[in-house]
């Protein structure tokens, strides 16, 4: 074969390495850059609003209590604009419901609470010379107890009666129950037995009709004693669920 032909052959086939080599090398390919994340949606904003007490005689006042969570805004009916959480008294003259509207970002929530407005019964007028203080002093009955038990003796119930109707008449008063023992017995029995003696009074108002949140109970066990002789007659002023007003 000719030299030239050589060189030819010699040419083709450079050429045919450098095409397969070519051929072989793979592309790299780049990822597509990932979304940005999405920000997060705005929290839904939460609303509550309580009036206490939420039953009252006309011309008596309540406290309404509101809080929020997520509110750039905040509206509660009848007072119009409002701080986020707040208190407020007010002294409705009808049955009202009281409703809060909190907006924000994440949109808007509504919450309610209903006060229902009485007119007073026969009787509820205070005698102007006579403060809330002083009618209770004179209406309302402390409950006495027998030796060794915390429960209300059949003799007890007119006194329980009158301490709920006057509880029922002014439903702003709250009160705060003292059970007491006399002084036999260990500290922390009557302790207990004055506790349970608190709570057997509260159980007994509850049922008629009274709000539980209007009663506080403590126990003062042989504590405090109203009497200090030892003997029967001193004992039964000691066993007693003595009741003042709360001024919490």
């Amino acid at each position: 074969m000719s030299i030239p032909s050589l060189r030819k052959l010699s040419a083709i086939a450079s050429l045919s390495t450098v095409l397969v080599l070519a051929g072989c090398h793979k592309k790299v390919v780049t990822p597509p850059t990932p979304p940005a994340p999405a920000a997060p949606a705005a929290a839904a904003p939460t609303a509550s609003i309580t009036a206490e007490p939420n039953v009252i005689l006309k011309g008596a006042a309540t406290t309404l209590t509101w809080e929020t969570t997520g509110a750039t805004d905040v509206t509660v009916s009848g007072l119009g604009s409002v701080p986020v959480r707040n208190s407020r008294v007010v002294s409705p003259t009808e049955s009202t419901t009281f409703t809060i509207t909190a907006k924000g970002p994440g949109g808007s929530v509504e919450a309610s609470a209903r006060v229902t407005v009485n007119a007073p019964p026969p009787g509820t007028t205070l005698p102007p010379d006579l403060t809330i203080e002083q009618l209770f002093a004179q209406d309302i009955r402390d409950i006495y107890f027998g030796y060794d038990t915390y429960d209300i003796a059949s003799g007890e119930s007119a006194n329980v009666t009158q301490d709920a109707e006057f509880l029922t008449r002014y439903p702003n008063v709250k009160i705060v129950i003292a059970g007491h023992c006399d002084e036999r017995g260990s500290e922390e029995y009557n302790l207990a037995l004055g506790q349970s003696r608190a709570e057997s009074l509260k159980d007994a108002l509850v049922t008629a009709g009274v709000s539980a949140n209007r009663i506080r109970i403590i126990s003062l066990g042989k504590e405090k004693p109203f009497c200090t002789e030892e003997d029967e007659a001193c004992w039964q002023k000691n066993r007693v669920d003595h009741l003042t007003m709360d001024g919490k």
